[in-house]
């Protein structure tokens, strides 16, 4: 099974991206994700410098894949989906249907993410069809699921042509929204926020009124409020994914592509995953709790 390093779904300093992802090339991730997924006034990089950087980490031997945003609302936002699905070196993540739809119609292979809503085997085929060689599956399904799926992709003679990919280690982004919720908790409106989220380069917590870390708020995406780790589902997954995605929060992220890598290798222990972390949704329960 090889490891992926998901694309940096927070807001940091332009300094700050390029020294983790230097550092990420002597990581144990085979493949690294590269690109804003989540808000078009994240600029400290902009597209070509995130093309350069793509460059510069190319040579490593590892796959580098740059990713598309999951919500876009301007022409501007097109155009730059436009330069990253036609950048003519590299692989893309597609985080919607409009970047399927560029991708297919030049002709060019792509990754299915996750923030793309498929859900069965009918679907997959059609992606398939139009270029898909590999799919991460949407965060909240389960193992059970994706069995029965792939059971399914191979009744349609498909499952033989495309990658899976799950998301294993991170907090889990579940929902997208015209709204910034950052700029909101700090009394912004969204056309005027700030960058306020750059304040909070592993998100913004909220809590229930018992005190509970129910979500991560990531400007207008949300978060699950426990970090998913599936470190001790990995033996679970060998016979159905060919990758795991750990998404990155910090440089202690590098580690934990360690700490896995070591678990495939048959030398890491079960770990006991702590009061902020959970495995639900794999397990096809509530997605904050934790199966043993």
């Amino acid at each position: 099974m090889k490891l992926a390093l998901g694309p940096l779904l927070y807001y940091w300093e332009k300094q700050n991206v390029e020294d983790f992802y230097h550092q990420a090339l002597n990581s144990e991730a085979d493949i690294i994700y590269l690109g804003e997924t989540v808000c078009s006034k994240r600029r400290e990089l902009k597209t070509r410098d995130w093309i350069e950087l793509a460059k510069a980490l190319a040579g490593s031997g590892k796959e580098i894949v740059l990713s598309t945003m999951a919500l876009l609302e301007a022409p501007s936002e097109i155009k730059v989906l436009r330069q990253l699905c036609e950048n003519g070196l590299f692989k893309v993540e597609a985080n919607d249907l409009g970047a399927v739809q560029i991708l297919s119609d030049n002709k060019v292979p792509f990754v299915c993410g996750p923030a793309i809503n498929c859900y069965n085997a009918s679907v997959l085929k059609l992606f398939v069809n139009k270029g898909m060689q590999r799919w991460v599956m949407p965060v909240e399904l389960s193992r059970d699921w994706l069995d029965k799926t792939l059971t399914d992709c191979k009744a349609l003679g498909i499952r033989d042509q495309f990658e899976v990919e799950v998301f294993a280690h991170g907090f889990m982004p579940l929902a997208y929204s015209a709204r910034c919720f950052t700029a909101r908790s700090e009394n912004k409106a969204k056309d005027d926020c700030e960058l306020c989220c750059i304040k909070y380069p592993r998100g913004r917590v909220t809590t229930t009124q018992e005190d509970q870390q129910v979500f991560v708020l990531n400007g207008i995406q949300t978060q699950s409020g426990y970090s998913y780790n599936l470190i001790n589902d990995l033996p679970s997954m060998l016979d159905l994914a060919d990758i795991a995605r750990i998404s990155p929060s910090g440089i202690e992220s590098l580690a934990t592509l360690q700490q896995y890598r070591e678990t495939l290798n048959g030398q890491g222990k079960h770990v006991t995953l702590d009061s902020k972390e959970c495995n639900g949704f794999w397990h096809q329960i509530a997605g904050l709790q934790t199966q043993l």
